[in-house]
């Protein structure tokens, strides 16, 4: 029986948190001094509100969303395939839009955001969106930057038969009639009334989630109060309120908010009631607050210094990695370029490895190579292999002059670091032609709208084949 499967819709953006210390104030003005000690990097926005359903449920998440054509969309897309995100990308123009949190003590000194004013994204590729209809529960996590607004995923939302949350923003669109529930918190809500904040706040969220829920033809709103809980508007004049419990202190609250919405949306997608998927959301919104938040719920290491390679150079400036792979393609697309990619074992590199590399090179402005690790390598071929490890095999590729970056993968297949590197081509070389098997990653390149291709190899060059050649030589040579 396969999985429910959750699509989480909207704006993602580069979270940084950089950690540090205090001890002293500017000498040229009265600000604090943070003496940096860490760098933490994740996917905020609805990518946030991604990796926390994908992390809490036995479910499937795929997430419909924008990345601009840069490093730091790289990074983002690399991050979500390793979290087990299925990502379905509209085109973004500009830059990736990035939240900094300067911080000491897990307190926030200062919010630094970066990458300009929303821009609609591009058009959606052909069958991008088909994942909708697929849907056991849609999230439409809304950070106002322009996804929720446009207008196929507007028309594919509507048309879905899926339960819909909808996490709403100020600077966003409203949500599409008839949706499941919608999440403003109490700010949002008394922000997009105009009503003003007077009595409690029971009072408050009441008035304004009724309205709300007129005014946006919703099913259900759920006024998300803090560590108040949430007051659920139905069609009764009688909410439900669902208190939070104690109060979680000082504790860090970013992706709280998303993290209600998330567990809301997965609890719809189970068969449970609106009412049931609220106070199931408002359990792991406190259980995600008073456990440490967004740092404990993704626990991702902080940024470690690059390590020296062999040589006596920085492994950041060679042509090896994810970061190099992204700042290439990255370039490449902001200059109108091709971005080229292939992948294989090459263990033992050949002349017809070479030939399959320089036509793969010919047809665009970079080449990238996607490299099985050595564990890949050894599901794929057996015990035995490789014969090089995976460094002296990068570092042979980057040697050459058709090449122009190496990217090292763990799984059997690509997959998931083409999901985040998006070549406009996928070439590969071998006999797929004339009939033959179903080319493997076509079906995936097609929601970038890239194409995979085919380029001559040589016949007889083959590593497995030079392998046994080698081993009989040494058998009859060691008979004599």
């Amino acid at each position: 029986m396969s999985k429910p499967l959750l699509v989480v819709v909207g704006d993602t953006l580069l979270d940084r948190d950089v950690d540090g210390e205090v001890h002293r104030i500017a000498p040229d003005a009265p600000a604090p001094v943070l003496d940096e000690r860490a760098v933490r990097e994740r996917p905020g926005g609805a990518g946030l509100a991604a990796l926390l359903a994908a992390g809490s449920a036995d479910c499937d998440v795929a997430l419909v969303t924008a990345l601009a054509a840069d490093a730091d969309g790289a990074a983002l897309s690399e991050m979500l395939t390793a979290a087990g995100v299925t990502t379905y990308a509209l085109p973004l123009p500009g830059a990736t839009p990035q939240k900094i949190r300067l911080r000491a003590r897990g307190q926030v000194l200062l919010r630094l955001d970066r990458g300009g004013a929303a821009q609609p994204p591009g058009d959606a590729p052909d069958g991008l969106l088909d994942v909708l209809g697929t849907a056991t529960a849609i999230l439409v996590s809304d950070y106002g930057r322009g996804v929720a607004a446009h207008p196929a995923v507007r028309a594919a939302l509507e048309k879905a038969s899926a339960p819909i949350v909808w996490d709403p923003h100020p600077n966003g669109p409203p949500p599409v009639p008839g949706v499941a529930l919608v999440t403003p918190n109490l700010a949002e809500a008394v922000k997009v009334t105009g009503d003003a904040a007077h009595g409690t706040t029971l009072s408050t969220a009441q008035r304004t989630g009724h309205r709300l829920k007129d005014r946006w033809r919703a099913r259900a709103v759920a006024v998300t109060c803090g560590s108040d809980g949430a007051v659920l508007c139905q069609a009764g004049p009688t909410p439900l309120v669902v208190p939070a419990g104690a109060d979680a202190g000082e504790a860090d609250t970013c992706g709280a908010g998303d993290r209600f919405a998330a567990a809301a949306a997965l609890s719809l997608a189970g068969g449970s009631l609106v009412s049931e998927a609220v106070q199931d959301a408002v359990a792991a919104a406190t259980s995600y607050v008073r456990t440490g938040g967004v740092t404990a719920a993704l626990a991702r290491p902080a940024a470690e210094p690059a390590v020296a390679a062999p040589g006596g150079t920085t492994a950041g400036e060679e042509r090896i990695g994810a970061d190099a792979a992204g700042r290439l393609a990255a370039e490449v697309r902001e200059r109108n370029g091709v971005v080229v990619a292939t992948g294989g074992c090459f263990d033992l590199l050949h002349t017809g490895h070479l030939a399959t590399l320089r036509a793969a090179r010919q047809l665009g402005d970079c080449l990238i190579v996607c490299l099985n690790s050595d564990d890949s390598v050894r599901g794929l071929k057996g015990p035995d292999r490789p014969l090089n490890s995976q460094a002296d095999r990068a570092r042979l590729l980057a040697a050459l002059d058709c090449v122009d970056a190496v990217v090292v993968f763990d799984e059997p297949t690509p997959e998931a670091v083409l999901s985040w590197l998006r070549p406009d081509v996928w070439v590969k070389g071998g006999d797929y032609a004339d009939g033959g098997p179903t080319l493997p990653e076509a079906e995936l390149v097609k929601r970038w709208n890239g194409q995979t291709v085919i380029v001559p190899y040589l016949d007889g060059r083959s590593t497995t084949q030079t392998i046994a050649a080698a081993r009989v030589a040494a058998t009859t040579n060691s008979g004599r």
